[in-house]
């Protein structure tokens, strides 16, 4: 099982038309084959300065690797991601 979590922060004002057609759009990758218990969140706490996460499970590397290569998740990451998220990090887990 691989759990892989973004934090990050939009170039968009808080609360925005901007913001939410984002958040929706990402919905998109709920829809990608292999991705479980997708989840997007608000960060509330002020131990940190980005704005939102999502996360996801993978049952193995291999569906990973397939939603890494998605053209859902290529599109998305090219058309919205890379031009509307000024900052990240990215963590991926895996059980031991």
């Amino acid at each position: 099982m691989i759990i892989h979590s973004v934090v990050f922060t939009l170039k968009h004002a808080p609360g925005s038309p901007e913001e939410g057609d984002f958040l929706r759009a990402a919905l998109v990758l709920a829809d990608i084959p292999g991705v479980q218990d997708f989840e997007q969140r608000r960060q509330v706490s002020p131990k940190t300065d980005f704005a939102f996460g999502f996360s996801m499970r993978f049952a193995d590397a291999a569906a990973y690797a397939a939603y890494n290569d998605h053209p859902l998740h290529a599109g998305f990451v090219a058309e919205r991601w890379v031009p509307e998220v000024t900052r990240f990090m990215e963590l991926d887990y895996e059980a031991f």
